[in-house]
């Protein structure tokens, strides 16, 4: 048992350092990864990093163009845009992260279940899919946080919801292909029940492509989540939520520009960094794609 799980160690080892050698040509992603990196830092420890108190008025220094102390300047209210955007960066990525981490789990089993199944259990999820994507993603969340109502937990339900139907599609694609390779017949005609070829044989082949499409999501949800906030049914607007930010600088956007610039490059960026991240795990995870 000991030299099994040896030898599964050294695969494992070995899987992992051909795929960071792969990963390190891939520049423009492994800049992307490290910029991503410095964001979960800032979601760890920003708090004790910024500047000043993102929430802190100072009624005497508004509209305050950045500037040393404030290198991204002052909001309406006086408070330190980079203290507010720093702030911003832990809303932003535990609310997109969380949502597409529960799209993906759903999505996955009932892809799974589809695409191994089939008959009508396949037919019944897939026409609920495409019902799901008959409605553009950001109109269906607003509908959902309009039942629902405000509420960054109803965000987090609703990128969750129009989530789905994506994963759902995508596992179900990976697990026909799989189920009908030769090691999944083989387990088959040894008698190994559906929940042991489902979950030990087909699952893990498909985990590449889940992870390269759950790194593309962030982005979108990053962004539906910013237009949520944006429209008043997100976070707060007093809240240092990127989306509410433009929402509250709008008004000052033709005196001054840095209250929504910041914020809204921040928003690209960060989603720039995810889509090109995914773009290169694609590259490397898939070997169709490999140059």
């Amino acid at each position: 048992m000991d030299l099994n799980e040896e030898i599964n160690s050294d695969k494992t080892e070995n899987r992992f350092l051909e795929f960071w050698k792969l990963f390190r040509r891939k520049k423009p992603a492994l800049y992307s990864l490290y910029f991503i990196l410095l964001l979960l830092v800032l979601v760890v420890a920003g708090q004790y990093i910024t500047p000043f108190d993102h929430s802190e008025p100072n009624y005497s220094n508004i509209l305050s163009s950045p500037s040393w102390p404030h290198v991204f300047g002052t909001d309406e209210y006086g408070r330190d845009v980079l203290s507010r955007v720093i702030a911003g960066t832990k809303i932003a990525l535990t609310v997109s992260i969380s949502a597409v981490l529960i799209g993906a789990i759903a999505g996955t089993i009932l892809g799974l279940v589809s695409g191994f199944f089939g008959k009508w259990i396949d037919k019944a999820i897939m026409r609920f899919c495409d019902i799901l994507f008959a409605f553009p993603d950001l109109i269906l969340a607003i509908g959902i946080v309009a039942i629902l109502g405000p509420g960054l937990q109803n965000v987090i339900i609703a990128i969750a919801f129009f989530s789905v139907p994506s994963f759902a599609r995508i596992v179900r694609s990976s697990t026909l292909e799989v189920k009908e390779l030769l090691f999944v017949e083989s387990a088959k005609s040894m008698g190994a029940s559906k929940r042991r070829i489902v979950f030990k044989h087909i699952f893990p082949e498909t985990i590449p492509v889940i992870i390269v499409y759950f790194t593309m999501n962030v982005g979108t949800a990053i962004l539906s989540a910013a237009s949520l906030s944006f429209l008043g049914l997100g976070a707060e607007l007093s809240s240092p939520d990127w989306g509410a930010m433009l929402s509250m600088g709008r008004d000052y956007i033709g005196t001054s520009f840095h209250i929504v610039f910041f914020p809204g490059l921040m928003i690209f960026l960060t989603v720039l960094a995810f889509n090109i991240l995914g773009d290169g795990l694609r590259d490397v995870l898939d070997p169709k794609t490999r140059d």
